[in-house]
């Protein structure tokens, strides 16, 4: 129940109230009271008790066509500046739920009329500031943090590699370098896959926008998936690929669809397949991936997008990964005017959907 009609039914009662103790003053004083003197005093003239009882309709008629209008029309007066008085909060309501981490420069609007309304309204813009300011700064740390440790990564990269060059390496010390290697890899991808998330919240990322055959790229993921799946015993079907056209970029798509693939494939039961395929639904691209299980938990699913999150039940701590492969593909398929969702039921497939309009 909203304040404003809590507000009115207490209005309503109040005035209810009010109306009920003037009928019984009035009853006391016109009714109850002339029948105790009458009892009292029978000697009095039956005249004068007419008197009264004449006077008891006057005033009853006056209650009826009066008071009872009155009472009315305070009721609806009372819920109309009731309304007017409360019609802030209800802007200022849906001026805050489109606020988001996205859009914290914007402002709640104020009546600067300095009620306690406008106040309220004044201390949220003060707070919406500095919570701006705190992920302002946070931005900038880590786009400044990952750029700063991207030619360290690149120097360890190359002097690994050279190492390794070498012939006269005994066993134990390849395996040692090919390890640190592969931690230098999954450590750039990690602040490549941070670098490019900050700034995309940053808005410092612009994607084209060009028609482009989504059909092809599809074939050409299916192409990869076969390869990354091939170690791993893993079957690869492409059931459907409708040809469809859309506006995109075509680097971005494309890294959509590898990481779609390469986690199906990654987070699978030994043997299984992951399935794609590609339909036209209405005026949307129907890109639906899934895979044979072993499925993500109920209380895990919400977060699967949330950044550096790895569900112990859905993501194997052998396979490699940081956790930010679906918050990326989260933001390109947002930012193609897209939406995504995950299905899946414990120890069953995992079903991921990606709706995309079609070029018009």
């Amino acid at each position: 129940m909203t304040i404003r009609t809590r507000l009115s039914l207490w209005y309503a009662a109040v005035m209810f109230g009010a109306l009920m103790v003037m009928g019984v003053l009035l009853y006391e004083q016109f009714i109850v009271e002339p029948r105790q003197e009458a009892r009292t005093h029978p000697e009095r003239h039956l005249a004068e008790v007419a008197d009264e009882q004449d006077d008891f309709e006057d005033v009853s008629t006056i209650v009826l066509w009066c008071a009872l209008p009155a009472g009315a029309l305070a009721v609806a007066g009372g819920w109309w500046l009731m309304r007017k008085s409360l019609a802030p909060v209800a802007g200022l309501t849906q001026a805050a739920r489109r606020i988001s981490f996205n859009n914290l420069a914007e402002r709640l609007p104020r009546t600067r009329n300095r009620d306690e309304f406008d106040q309220l309204t004044e201390v949220f813009n003060d707070m919406l500031g500095r919570l701006d300011g705190a992920f302002h700064r946070i931005r900038e740390f880590t786009l400044h943090a990952s750029h700063e440790l991207k030619t360290p990564l690149t120097i360890l990269h190359g002097e690994f590699e050279t190492a390794l060059r070498e012939e006269n390496l005994s066993t134990a010390l390849r395996e040692q370098l090919l390890g640190q290697l592969d931690e230098v890899r999954r450590l750039s991808k990690i602040v490549d896959g941070l670098s490019l998330l900050t700034k995309a919240d940053a808005g410092q990322l612009t994607l084209e926008q060009k028609p482009l055959h989504l059909d092809e790229l599809v074939r050409d993921a299916f192409d990869d998936a076969q390869i990354l799946a091939s170690p791993r015993s893993v079957k690869v079907e492409l059931s459907a690929c409708e040809p469809l056209t859309i506006l995109g970029d075509r680097h971005r798509l494309r890294q959509l669809l590898l990481n779609l693939a390469d986690n199906a494939i990654k987070y699978n039961h030994p043997d299984g397949s992951v399935t794609l395929s590609l339909r036209r639904v209405g005026n949307l691209a129907e890109l639906i991936v899934t895979n044979t299980g072993p499925g993500i938990p109920p209380e895990i699913l919400p977060r699967v997008f949330d950044r550096f999150f790895r569900g112990d039940a859905s993501h194997n701590s052998d396979e490699e990964g940081c956790g930010l492969g679906l918050s990326i593909a989260q933001w390109i398929v947002t930012a193609h005017r897209g939406e995504i969702n995950i299905t899946s039921v414990p120890g069953g497939p995992v079903t991921v959907t990606v709706h995309l309009p079609l070029c018009p």
